[in-house]
């Protein structure tokens, strides 16, 4: 089924209803997607600082309130605990388990962060008539831990993550101008070419996501990714967090267009 034209409301929906649980790339088009990272209260102030150092990896959309499932700005009548597809738990730094809905998990001290994701930059790209290759070929974008270090804040440090999309050579500053006109969303590329000088050793072999097909006279692009943070909570180990699965994205009510400079 074509989700593309889909309202965000009637998509939250489907999700809710278990009847989408697959990677939401591609979903919506013309709205903006979001990553989600759930933290103990205690820690809410540290991680937001962290957010703030690293803003094109970790671009804050909005923060909850302490212990609520609603949002007040980028999609009401949304449950955050309900409306992705597939949920990461994490404890002590080490990946527990994968839900679909994480209700029975949730406490009054959780604050959710909705941080900016890549895919919605992704119908900017397509407007300028530059390929993606992962919607192209119906799987997730392949994702990859970096030798870059993200600045640390509090408890929180660890390595950034970036996505990774081929693009044609002659169609490189295309992308670059398209998706620098979208910092809410991690705007330009981190590096483009050699994925060893960022500590990718196999560009095969993608850390999280897919693997999709480079093709001869392609170059593989990097933007800074918001699983980052799932990165950071592997090295800083907070008792618990939640996250989405990477992939599996929040879909908001707000339009790409909003987040443009």
């Amino acid at each position: 089924m074509d989700y593309s034209c889909m309202k965000p409301v009637e998509v939250r929906q489907l999700i809710r209803e278990r009847k989408i649980t697959g990677q939401t790339s591609g979903m919506c088009r013309g709205y903006a997607q979001a990553n989600l990272c759930v933290l103990p209260k205690e820690l809410a102030f540290d991680f937001l600082l962290f957010t703030q150092r690293n803003p094109k990896a970790c671009p804050v959309l909005e923060v909850s309130d302490a212990g609520s499932r609603k949002l007040n700005f980028i999609a009401k009548c949304a449950d955050i605990a309900t409306d992705i597809p597939k949920y990461r738990l994490y404890e002590n730094g080490v990946l527990k388990s994968e839900y679909e809905d994480v209700s029975h998990l949730w406490r009054d001290d959780f604050v959710s962060f909705l941080i900016g994701c890549s895919f919605s930059f992704e119908s900017e790209l397509l407007a300028a008539d530059v390929p993606v290759r992962h919607i192209e070929e119906g799987c997730n974008v392949p994702m990859y831990l970096t030798n870059i270090d993200c600045v640390p804040a509090g408890i929180f440090h660890g390595m950034m993550v970036v996505s990774m999309r081929p693009i044609p050579y002659d169609r490189v500053v295309r992308a670059v101008t398209a998706t620098a006109s979208m910092p809410r969303v991690h705007g330009s590329p981190i590096h483009i070419g050699n994925p060893e000088a960022i500590g990718v050793k196999d560009i095969a072999k993608p850390d999280f996501g897919d693997e999709v097909t480079v093709r001869e006279g392609e170059v593989p692009v990097f933007w800074p990714c918001g699983v980052t943070p799932q990165s950071v909570v592997m090295s800083a180990k907070p008792s618990i967090a939640i996250t989405h699965s990477p992939g599996h994205m929040f879909i908001t009510d707000i339009k790409n267009t909003l987040l443009k400079v």
